[in-house]
């Protein structure tokens, strides 16, 4: 299972957020794969240690694959999540209010931007949902 914070504006403009995993079933030669998913953009980043980002809606929907460093994130709500290396963000809140993020620990964050067609099914699913 991998594990997944999905991101988003709520109907009153405010960025929620939710854990979960990303569904995944049997794939080739019975190893366990997700579905494909169409994308349009695949793009690196790194930010030093000590790194923060101030409020900021995300530019477009996308996956943010974390490879190094734990991020602590917020929303205007003040409820916060943590995202450590192999967890993926399914950013989805690109207009409202926004969130904000500060790297905690020694390590710098490197991530991979994955930015999807917007046609794409993702195949999300919430904590509350997969304990059921």
């Amino acid at each position: 299972m991998i594990r997944c914070v999905r991101l988003w504006t709520g109907d009153d403009g405010n960025s929620c957020f939710e854990e979960g995993h990303i569904e995944i079933g049997e794939g080739l030669h019975g190893k366990a794969s997700g579905l494909p998913i169409a994308v349009t953009e695949l793009s690196f980043q790194e930010t030093a240690s000590g790194g923060s980002f101030a409020w900021h809606q995300d530019p477009q929907p996308q996956f943010v694959i974390t490879l190094s460093g734990t991020l602590e994130f917020e929303v205007k709500s003040g409820a916060t999540f943590t995202i450590r290396p192999g967890d993926v963000l399914l950013a989805q809140d690109d207009t409202g209010s926004g969130h904000r993020w500060k790297l905690v620990g020694d390590e710098p964050w490197r991530r991979a931007y994955v930015v999807y067609r917007p046609d794409t099914e993702i195949r999300f699913v919430p904590a509350s949902r997969a304990a059921a």
